[in-house]
């Protein structure tokens, strides 16, 4: 009898993953590309053509979409031919008024923002550690502007802050001659940090509530201080909503009209005012469109610094997985 050898059986190969063909793949870009069309086409048809038209017509294009804006101007300067012309840049750029309007929008945002911030963050962070009443309480009146009209609340600025209105008199009463803010440069600083300040609240106070409990326990086990707990661990942490909070605010005072139209004096102003009456007042819708360009510029350099953070933030977060 003879033993017959029988090999081993040879190990089933691995199964391969799937992968979708590129036939398979192209349906599936084309819907998402379809589906996030919709937003881009609006952007594009209602933001960007109209940003596009509007600085060639400070070039000097004034034909086409721009040809009514010209026939309404007082004085249009026209380009060479397809040769831009920078003539309305440098009668706008070397214009007095402009420089100071410049000065006054520059000075009352970068204090606007400062202020902002120590209030929102006094506010967020003392109800952040105390978690009672009274920081539930302060955070509550910090947010009632949010619900208030800008119409209404500068407004009521304006009255209380007149040289008629309750502060003065209330000091008169006491022999006390105090400021009348109204029509002044900084009655538009109280009014937009009345306007800023719930949202900037609202989002510092999100971001250090999302501070684990347990990094600031063991910081202050390891014998740091309340307030070396509160610029080591939550400071951080709660960078990219301070950014946020600073370029939003930034951007929205350097482009209002409500209150400084409603509280500012007559001249210097800030630029959103100054943008109304150039076009309106004194029909000249091309300085208006270069006044209207020096905005977004700064607006954009003030975005720059937002995109900057948040894509700081991600490469750190991707460097610590």
């Amino acid at each position: 009898m003879t033993a017959t050898d029988t090999a081993p059986a040879a190990p089933a190969a691995p199964d391969k993953p799937v992968t979708p063909s590129s036939g398979a793949r192209s349906p599936r870009r084309w819907s998402m590309l379809f589906m996030a069309s919709p937003p881009v086409l609006l952007v594009l048809v209602f933001v960007g053509i109209p940003i596009v038209i509007g600085i060639a017509f400070t070039l000097g294009y004034t034909g086409g979409l721009n040809s009514i804006a010209s026939m309404l101007s007082v004085s249009v300067y026209t380009a060479n031919g397809w040769m831009p012309s920078l003539a309305a840049y440098g009668n706008v750029l070397s214009s007095e008024r402009f420089r100071s309007d410049l000065g006054v929008t520059i000075w009352v945002t970068v204090l606007t923002v400062a202020i902002v911030l120590v209030l929102a963050w006094c506010i967020a962070l003392y109800a952040r550690l105390s978690g009672g009443r009274l920081g539930k309480m302060l955070s509550g009146i910090a947010i009632i502007p949010l619900f208030i009209p800008v119409v209404i609340g500068a407004y009521a600025i304006r009255q209380f802050y007149l040289n008629t209105g309750f502060l003065v008199s209330l000091g008169r009463q006491f022999g006390i001659q105090l400021p009348s803010w109204s029509y002044h440069t900084p009655g538009i600083v109280i009014g937009q940090v009345w306007v800023s300040l719930p949202f900037a609240v609202l989002l510092i106070s999100s971001g250090l509530a999302a501070v684990p409990n347990a990094l600031i326990d063991a910081a202050r086990d390891a014998g740091a201080s309340l307030g070396r707990s509160v610029w080591s661990v939550m400071v951080p942490m709660t960078t990219i909503p301070t950014v946020i909070v600073a370029t939003f605010t930034a951007v929205g005072v350097m482009g209002s009209f409500t209150v400084p139209y409603m509280i500012g004096p007559t001249s210097p102003n800030m630029l959103g005012v100054t943008l109304q009456a150039t076009f309106v007042a004194y029909l000249r819708p091309q300085d208006a469109q270069v006044i209207a360009v020096v905005l977004f510029v700064l607006a954009a350099g003030i975005g720059a610094l937002y995109v900057w953070a948040n894509a700081r933030a991600s490469r750190s977060s991707a460097v610590q997985l």
